[in-house]
């Protein structure tokens, strides 16, 4: 198994010295394994090794708080948890701003922009390098190429995303620079789409290495890349690029399907029973950062996404944190959007991307009856033991009768009830028990990363891939390149495909939950029956293997027809008028806007909290609407989202503050005019 370990570190960006070999403190902190001289990088063996060192850049992505920040606060989707020292980037504050940071580590306004430019550094090596140094009769010539191309493609598409134009620095830099001038997001775009083209047609069709780039990787974000510039937020210059960009979608993004099958149920995708499992081999996973067991790859953060979407459930009665649940540091707070638009009856991929149900894993501590105590027990009778239900969230609609605060505590776990009796449909307000914006910890949880196989409950070093690209999101840009030619029968067949795997099979268990959780159970490192710094005890753990499907739904009778059929759609008139779509809400009349808010719905149901929902909605210019709907930042008194700034993140004060013009610092106003509108 090969899973990279970084022998060479970036520069920080705009402070580039003549070698790469300088440790950037603020991304992983890991010591040098050899001291490299730029000489090393002149042979074949120097540019193998820095081969090996750019995918640690990849591990960035997952590694901190700007992996969540940048990407899924303020959106539809997530809003803030039990945290709220990062509510600006949810809430569009005036303390969003070019110099926004929270914690030592600091969340992404500096950090996305410094670490992508030590990645392109170490690219724009690689692309000079191996022509004039690599044996070119050597098999892997073309692969370090590639590679090279890659990442510096790869890493200003991720800048341009978020930031629009940046500087392009498309040589290496010798020597300390200072002066610099940014490209429009048109020019950055010809780069990126230029470097992707160049690593598919270098690249290899097998991987060289256990997660290193291929021409599906190269074709994929050559396809994503198209279709960001064929987006809204990018209509003002696009028009001479959108048929062909089109085009490139479905082209390259049907060569991606062709190579990576879908897997056949949508679990198969989360799993996850240890590190380096099958788990993180199956067909559909197209690229991901590699992460492991071994302590040696874990640099300064590990894969720290596990820590940010569980509620919280240590301080119940009755459980405690254990490894099996994760640390809840509880930031990413489920919207009544990610709930309702799923339909929760067919569609299997809310139950399986959503915890519902946790047992009991401390007995001593269980809640007792009290007054409500049913026959046959006592006010002094423990309502649960140990392995048993202890917290489960009923997931039900307006105008369920069953529920009140009272009768609640009747029921034997604790019970989080989504609307009571009596209570009207809702996007924004509080409902029912849940969690609300002044008492966040109690929500519906995203399952996806769960990660029990770390060696115990207190360490944040996450040991699965992160998913960087899964061909599911190739059939859904497919599907969007036509339906924005007008193609809206010829984007069907992909948008069912999606559909189709999501739909239960014949005689499926829908009371079955599945997360990485479950890795607790092989975890070597800890031990079931002691403790071994894992929280368990006895055997125990929060961790559990059913959901609240049958009472979320109110269905009494045991369900085990297919449900696929059902979630097909015949044709696009069937989608046009869909009931889950919000599209009064959303205010979408005409078919080009339905079909836009529909595909924006689908990315949801099947990319839920997979940290790309923020440039999803930038490119396409429904931020501002969907986080006013959804997101209850928005009801904030400091909430205050502008759209002619919000679309993009401001560039950073300390790139402004560092760069000069004519041998000295930039003036208030060359900075502003350096800055993005409105920062």
């Amino acid at each position: 198994m090969n899973k990279y370990k970084n022998h060479l570190s970036g520069v920080i960006a705009f402070a580039i010295l003549s070698s790469i070999t300088s440790c950037n403190s603020n991304f992983l902190d890991e010591d040098l394994i050899t001291q490299e001289s730029t000489q090393s990088f002149e042979t074949s063996e120097g540019l193998d090794k820095m081969s090996i060192g750019i995918y640690q850049n990849l591990e960035y992505h997952f590694a901190y708080t700007w992996a969540y920040t940048m990407q899924q606060y303020g959106t539809d989707e997530f809003s803030v948890g039990n945290d709220a020292s990062e509510a600006a980037y949810n809430n569009y504050s005036s303390q969003l701003n070019s110099a926004t940071t929270y914690k030592a580590g600091g969340e992404g306004i500096p950090h996305l922009w410094d670490n992508m430019y030590s990645g392109i550094a170490t690219a724009n090596t690689m692309i000079k390098n191996v022509p004039l140094y690599y044996d070119n009769t050597s098999s892997t010539y073309n692969n370090r190429l590639g590679e090279g191309h890659f990442f510096r493609g790869f890493n200003y598409f991720r800048l341009v995303s978020q930031y629009g134009g940046v500087p392009l620095i498309t040589e290496p830099v010798v020597g300390a620079q200072t002066e610099f001038s940014r490209s429009t997001a048109e020019e950055v775009y010809a780069v990126i789409i230029d470097d992707l083209k160049k690593a598919y047609d270098n690249l290899p069709e097998k991987a060289e290495r256990t997660g290193s780039a291929t021409k599906a990787v190269a074709a994929h974000f050559l396809a994503k890349a198209s279709l960001f510039r064929a987006s809204e937020i990018n209509d003002d210059w696009n028009s001479a690029y959108k048929n062909q960009d089109l085009q490139n979608v479905i082209t390259y993004g049907e060569y991606v399907i062709g190579k990576n099958p879908l897997c056949n149920d949508f679990v198969e995708l989360w799993d996850y029973k240890g590190a380096n499992g099958a788990n993180e081999y199956v067909s559909e996973v197209v690229f991901a950062a590699q992460f492991s067991d071994d302590a040696t790859t874990y640099g300064r953060y590990g894969n720290q996404i596990h820590l940010y979407y569980p509620s919280i459930y240590q301080n119940l009665a009755g459980c405690k944190r254990d490894i099996s649940g994760d640390r809840e540091f509880s930031r990413m707070r489920t919207t009544n959007y990610s709930l309702d638009i799923f339909d929760r009856v067919n569609d299997s991929r809310f139950w399986k991307s959503f915890i519902t149900t946790y047992r009991c894993n401390n007995p001593s501590g269980a809640p007792v009856w009290g007054d409500y105590a049913p026959e046959g027990k006592t006010a002094e009778d423990f309502k649960f033991e140990g392995g048993e239900i202890a917290i489960k969230y009923i997931v039900n609609s307006a105008g369920d009768t069953r529920y009140t605060n009272e009768n609640i505590n009747y029921q034997a776990p604790h019970t989080f009830v989504r609307y009571f009796s009596g209570e009207t449909s809702t996007c924004l307000d509080d409902r029912g028990n849940f969690g609300s914006y002044s008492n966040k910890a109690r929500f519906v949880a995203l399952s996806k990363f769960r990660d029990g196989s770390r060696n115990s409950v207190a360490s944040a070093f996450g040991q699965r891939d992160g998913i960087l690209a899964r061909s599911a999101e190739d059939y859904l840009m497919v599907a969007e390149a036509y339906g924005r030619m007008g193609q809206y029968d010829k984007a069907l067949p992909y948008i069912n495909a999606i559909r189709r795997r999501a739909g239960y099979y014949d005689g499926e268990d829908r009371e079955k939950h599945v997360d990485g959780g479950q890795s607790y159970k092989t975890n070597s490192t800890i031990g079931i029956a002691g403790d071994g710094g894992s929280g368990l005890k006895n055997g125990f753990a929060i961790y559990c293997e059913t959901n609240t499907y049958y009472e979320s739904n109110n269905i009494s009778e045991t369900l085990t027809d297919d449900t696929k059929d059902r979630l097909v759609f015949g044709s696009v008139n069937e989608i046009f008028n869909s009931e889950y779509e919000f599209y009064t809400e959303l205010g979408a009349n005409s078919n080009d806007e339905k079909f836009m808010t529909f595909i924006l719905n689908e990315r949801s149901r099947e990319l839920m909290g997979e940290l790309m929902r923020w440039t999803d909605l930038s490119r396409t210019k429904q931020l501002e609407k969907r986080w006013k709907t959804f997101n209850d930042g928005s009801l904030q008194p400091e909430a205050a989202f502008d759209a002619s700034k919000h679309y993009l993140r401001p560039i950073p004060q300390s790139f402004l503050d560092a760069i000069t013009k004519d041998g000295k610092s930039l003036t208030p106003n060359q900075k502003q005019e350096m800055q993005n509108p409105n920062y």
